[in-house]
């Protein structure tokens, strides 16, 4: 019988990729590194790496996002810029983005002109906008993983079922039979096995190998 599946979640967004991008405020350098956290401590890490690559930066700003919707954990730091001008900016921008498991760190290098307390706000703030203009955008998503063994005659038919509900093959093992194994998202699963049993009379009947609440898809 078709494997039911929970209502599907709401789109979960992370950057797919780690990005770097530099501007520059009244001769001060921002440059500003952007990469994936999936707790506080890789954001505290993530830090400590930029710290690592910039030791004798003036100041560097952090502000992180873990987690998606109502369950998430924020931080900011102004890293001795003056309180409220940097690191809350910079997560107010983030928030902004939609992203999720996200930090940011802008490092800034001081060219020798004060920029007040407005000039800051704008500057860390467009440091991070210009960042965000960059990045590669992915989803977590729950999909789960499915096997079943399926005879020759219906491979081609099978394979076309596998691409309309957008399946992603993990294994073909081509014996007697030929044994799948196919990862999908969770929403497609109930319509996918249906389907399948109907092609196949009843003989071929997934199992589920694995559940994955949080796979990560790229987005075009």
């Amino acid at each position: 019988m078709p494997i039911a599946m929970e209502e599907p979640s709401k789109q979960r967004l992370i950057p797919l990729e780690p990005v770097q991008t530099e501007i520059l405020v009244v001769n001060s350098r921002f440059i500003t590194d952007l990469e994936y956290a999936g707790s506080v401590e890789e954001a505290r890490a993530h830090l400590a790496r930029v710290r690592g690559h910039h030791p004798t930066a003036t100041h560097n700003v952090s502000a992180f996002i873990i987690g998606h919707g109502n369950s998430i954990i924020t931080h900011c730091s102004d890293d001795g810029e003056p309180s409220g001008t940097a690191g809350r900016p910079a997560l107010a921008v983030l928030q902004g983005s939609g992203l999720g498991n996200v930090s940011v760190v802008v490092t800034r290098y001081f060219g020798g002109t004060l920029l007040g307390t407005g000039g800051l706000v704008r500057a860390y703030g467009d440091a991070v906008r210009e960042v965000l203009k960059k990045v590669k955008l992915a989803t977590l998503l729950a999909t789960t993983t499915l096997m079943f063994i399926t005879p020759y005659r219906l491979y081609d038919q099978v394979l076309r079922l596998i691409e309309a509900h957008n399946g992603q093959v993990l294994d073909t093992a081509f014996l007697e039979e030929i044994t799948m194994t196919v990862r999908f998202k969770d929403e497609e699963v109930e319509a996918f096995s249906g389907q399948l049993s109907n092609l196949s009379a009843g003989q071929v009947m997934p199992i589920m190998v694995e559940q994955n609440p949080e796979t990560v898809f790229p987005l075009s």
